[in-house]
């Protein structure tokens, strides 16, 4: 990893939007994988309830796979949310928490 642990503090707070400019939600926190010094996970909270109304409780947020981040920058930019949304099935990696 060639970050510092004050770069993986940064994402903490940041907006996340799909790549189609919709939000989706506000990082509360990263989930890490030790071993292999990386970045796999961000936990949202404060969802964008037109997307998450009929799936996610009030209060509770999800876990998306840091693979589907495309930027981070001012904000984070991810792909495939409203699709996967439509077909959860199909990738067991998001997770509600």
């Amino acid at each position: 990893m060639d970050g510092t642990p004050e770069e993986i503090t940064t994402l903490v707070g940041r907006e996340v939007y799909s790549n189609n400019g919709v939000f989706v939600g506000e990082v509360e926190d990263v989930r890490l994988d030790l071993d292999h010094e990386t970045v796999t996970g961000l936990a949202l909270t404060a969802l964008n309830d037109e997307l998450f109304r009929n799936q996610i409780e009030p209060g509770k947020g999800v876990l998306i796979p840091y693979r589907w981040v495309r930027a981070v920058g001012d904000v984070i930019l991810i792909n495939d949310v409203i699709e996967r949304l439509k077909n959860p099935e199909e990738d067991e990696e998001s997770i509600v928490v």
